[in-house]
């Protein structure tokens, strides 16, 4: 007997259009939502609402709530949750669309995987966001927390400015449909004060751009394109840094030194 076809239906290829791998075990969100640490009288912006699992509980714990859902069938479900809750707005938008509130506030999000890194940039870039709790791929939130050891890019340029850190693992099973990998809970907070001034950054995303350039595979080799020999020399002693160290694993404290000591007047 030959092999029964299923046909896709339009929800199926929905939620692989999204990445839409909605959170249904209790633990998982009551992981996210502890380490969201939402306001109870700040505002609160939710990326990819779904059905409310989340919803719920952060409308219970901060002052108002932005539940943003662009999946029509997710988010009719979503109205009837955002009925019960005097305090959530639902918005059936495109969260990237969406212009960043002029007054602080928060991001939360069992985010679609395929759209991290537009979320993330989106987060970094409204300029009065404090912090964003983000369910993204336990590899991405890894590698740019540095829980591998190594340091990314994005994290070393926005080091000054944000701190990045893995809050927590979510097992795949946590989700339906069940993806293929495990799930982490990644925290990128606001810092209070600046570790650079303002006028500082400029310079300091600059020197990072170079030592990621990729010359002869080492932060020493690349940085040596753009200062001289000697005081290269002298600020990766103080820094106690060999000079073959990997780019990648040059922690971003030590990129705060090395900029200072290169930068110094």
């Amino acid at each position: 007997m030959a092999p029964r076809r299923t046909r896709a239906t339009e929800r199926d290829r929905s939620r692989r259009v999204l990445s839409q791998n909605f959170l249904t075990d209790p633990a998982a969100t009551a992981l996210v939502v502890r380490s969201a640490r939402p306001d109870q009288h700040g505002l609160l912006l939710e990326v990819g609402a779904g059905r409310g699992q989340l919803t719920r509980p952060l409308a219970a714990r901060c002052g108002r709530l932005l539940a943003y859902e662009v999946d029509p069938a997710a988010a009719a479900e979503l109205a009837a949750v955002c009925a019960g809750l005097p305090n959530v707005r639902l918005r059936q938008a495109d969260f990237l669309t969406a212009v960043p509130p002029a007054e602080p506030f928060a991001v939360v999000g069992n985010i679609p995987w395929s759209l991290t890194s537009a979320v993330v940039r989106w987060c970094l870039a409204a300029p009065r966001l404090r912090s964003a709790t983000l369910l993204t791929q336990l590899e991405y939130a890894r590698r740019r927390s540095g829980d591998y050891g190594r340091w990314s890019r994005l994290t070393v340029l926005t080091w000054p400015e944000f701190s990045w850190r893995l809050a927590g693992r979510v097992p795949r099973t946590a989700f339906r449909p069940v993806p293929r990998v495990d799930a982490g809970v990644l925290r990128i907070d606001r810092r209070p004060e600046p570790l650079l001034s303002p006028a500082a950054l400029p310079a300091y995303h600059r020197m990072v751009e170079l030592g990621f350039g990729g010359v002869g595979g080492s932060l020493a080799a690349s940085l040596r394109r753009h200062h001289p020999p000697a005081r290269l020399a002298a600020a990766l002693r103080a820094t106690r840094l060999d000079p073959a160290t990997p780019v990648g694993h040059v922690w971003p404290e030590q990129w705060l030194v090395l900029f200072r000591l290169l930068h110094a007047r």
